[in-house]
């Protein structure tokens, strides 16, 4: 509750920043999750039946690259297009041309 307190008593402009700190936090927990589980996935397949593993696609494979894709997502939500930036460029953009 302390960090809800200090939130509301910033000014807009920390706002934004508080904004991006919380997108950035959290995709850097997605990020961790991502490489813990796919890990395992890889343990699950390396250890289990290694009879098949010569004749058969790892299946690990197919979460990494769906899942992948929403960490990209993430990543570029957080880093590369903040919404301030945006916000901010499209006003100085209208307020060039009046």
């Amino acid at each position: 509750m302390e960090t809800e307190k200090h939130f509301n008593e910033l000014n807009p402009r920390d706002k934004e920043l508080w904004k991006i700190a919380k997108k950035r936090v959290g995709f850097k927990r997605h990020f961790a999750t991502y490489l813990v589980i796919n890990a395992m996935f890889w343990f699950i397949w390396y250890f289990s039946d290694p009879n098949d593993r010569g004749n058969e696609f790892p299946w690990p494979v197919w979460p990494m690259l769906g899942w992948g894709v929403g960490i990209i997502f993430s990543y570029l939500d957080a880093y590369v297009f903040t919404k301030g930036d945006a916000i901010e460029k499209e006003y100085e953009k209208l307020k060039n041309k009046s």
